[in-house]
């Protein structure tokens, strides 16, 4: 593997944003959008706007107008973006039923290519991951339930060129699995799988054993959940009452440069049952356990939640996040309604849902961010709109695409991670394919910056496989491509 220096440091003064106005608005009507399943962002046309699946293929006209395409060849589903032939293209995998991978045309048009037949049955969740760093993007597809009568196993799909997946790996146990997220949390140069079981599951932090297979560190880690005696459950399986986790997202929540976990868990008014978790990466020197933050943070509790998505929307540097939640009333009469809060970068976070425009909309799993207009800030959908985020006082930003170079890693930049240092501050965002559950974040990455004292700044890149890249003289207020070299 080929290592360059380490991360430069650069004392920039980052001014964080305390407090933010009023910004979004939802423009569902303006663009002509209306689309309720879960949303899918990605760029297949390749025309430098970011285009949307939610089970309607949904082309971005210049961020003015989303068009539904219905002759794209695409049935309907939920699916994750990803190149997986590398071609420059991205295809789509929809991770529903049986299963369906469409290959990119090229021509805004994509043609099936056969895959075989999911055991997952009805999968909630999934991932494009490069397991084994061969540059070429695998599967990851979470198995959920019938319920009281089977559930059904994860498995790995292994991208064997030419457009031909075979399956390598099956989770040992079944488990009720509901969203899949990915990431290298431990800076191996592997992408490990955080997968997020329901019923009262532990969940599972698949470790890349760098053999095509896992070993789960969920208990090791501190991040399976809050165990509280034992159960059983349909397949014979006994385990210790955690949580309903619907969805969770990896995501640096603290600017140190190691990547986190936000567990959402659904919770029921009685005891013994996981509220939302917010962990903290104890990083190398703590073995890489996570530490539980949660009791600070201030998030309110409510019933229904479901599913998180992370994004710094108002450009502080400080990753904020939206979740979402789906009973419209839960247990006692007690209305539940989508929150979105804003985060400080000490763990502690502040409910701006009605200060900027987004209160009590109507139980949803769709949930992700983009910035659908090039304007440098990031657009949210969720359910079955696009709220855009119109504040003219965001701080500076920057946007980066990576490339990779389809030999030493996937042209989609899948499982890269940035870190640009500013200050005592390291903003780390990483290239997800999957986050909450079964939602998709753009595949370009958004830093904010607030009121950042340079022109210039400076990224560290760290591609699959640990291949590290520095890459200088980056401007503000700008998109910039970056090709692996």
């Amino acid at each position: 593997m080929r290592r360059t220096k380490p991360i430069l440091c650069f004392i920039f003064n980052l001014a964080l944003t305390t407090f933010s106005f009023g910004q979004f608005t939802d423009t569902s009507g303006e663009l002509g959008f209306g689309g309720g399943g879960k949303a899918a962002f990605g760029d297949y046309n390749n025309d430098g706007f970011v285009d949307l699946y939610t089970g309607k293929l949904w082309r971005n006209e210049n961020g003015k107008r989303f068009t539904n395409v219905t002759d794209s060849g695409i049935g309907d589903g939920e699916g994750i973006w990803g190149d997986y032939n590398n071609d420059g293209y991205l295809d789509l995998f929809t991770f529903t039923g049986a299963g369906a991978l469409y290959k990119n045309l090229g021509d805004g048009t994509f043609g099936t290519v056969a895959f075989p037949e999911l055991p997952t049955k009805n999968s909630r969740g999934a991932v494009w991951i490069d397991i084994n760093n061969d540059s070429l993007l695998d599967l990851y597809v979470g198995g959920y339930e019938i319920w009281q009568q089977t559930v059904h196993p994860d498995v790995v799909y292994v991208n064997q060129g030419q457009g031909v997946f075979e399956e390598a790996w099956r989770s040992p146990e079944n488990y009720s699995a509901r969203g899949v997220a990915a990431a290298d949390y431990d800076g191996d140069g592997f992408v490990d799988v955080y997968v997020s079981n329901y019923r009262l599951q532990p969940n599972f932090l698949w470790k890349n054993n760098q053999q095509i297979g896992f070993e789960n560190v969920g208990q090791k880690s501190h991040s399976h959940g809050i165990p509280d005696g034992i159960i059983g459950y349909t397949g014979g399986i006994q385990y210790p009452v955690c949580g309903h986790t619907i969805g969770s997202c990896f995501s640096d929540m603290d600017n140190d440069g190691l990547i986190d976990i936000f567990v959402g868990n659904f919770s029921h008014p009685r005891p013994g049952q996981d509220h939302p978790q917010f962990l903290k990466n104890g990083g190398l020197e703590n073995g890489f356990v996570f530490e539980d933050r949660s009791k600070s943070a201030g998030l309110a509790w409510q019933e229904s939640y479901a599913s998180p998505t992370f994004g710094d929307f108002n450009n502080d540097g400080i990753q904020d996040f939206f979740f979402t939640t789906v009973y419209g009333v839960g247990s006692g009469n007690i209305p539940n309604y989508p929150v979105l809060y804003q985060g400080s970068g000490d763990w502690t976070y502040q409910d701006v849902t009605e200060a900027q425009q987004i209160s009590k909309q109507p139980p949803t799993y769709q949930a992700a961010w983009a910035d659908i207009d090039n304007d440098g800030d990031l657009d949210l959908c969720t359910a079955g709109k696009i709220f855009r985020n119109d504040n003219e006082l965001n701080g500076k930003w920057i946007k980066i695409r990576l490339v990779g170079d389809g030999k030493k890693a996937n042209r989609s930049g899948i499982g890269a991670t940035v870190r640009i240092r500013a200050g005592d501050q390291i903003i780390t965002r990483h290239v997800e394919s999957g986050t909450g559950e079964g939602n998709q974040n753009d595949l370009t990455l958004h830093f904010g910056f607030g009121d950042l004292k340079a022109d210039l700044i400076s990224a560290e890149v760290t591609w699959p496989g640990n291949y590290k890249q520095i890459v200088d003289g980056l401007n503000l207020d700008a998109t910039h491509n970056l090709p692996l070299k």
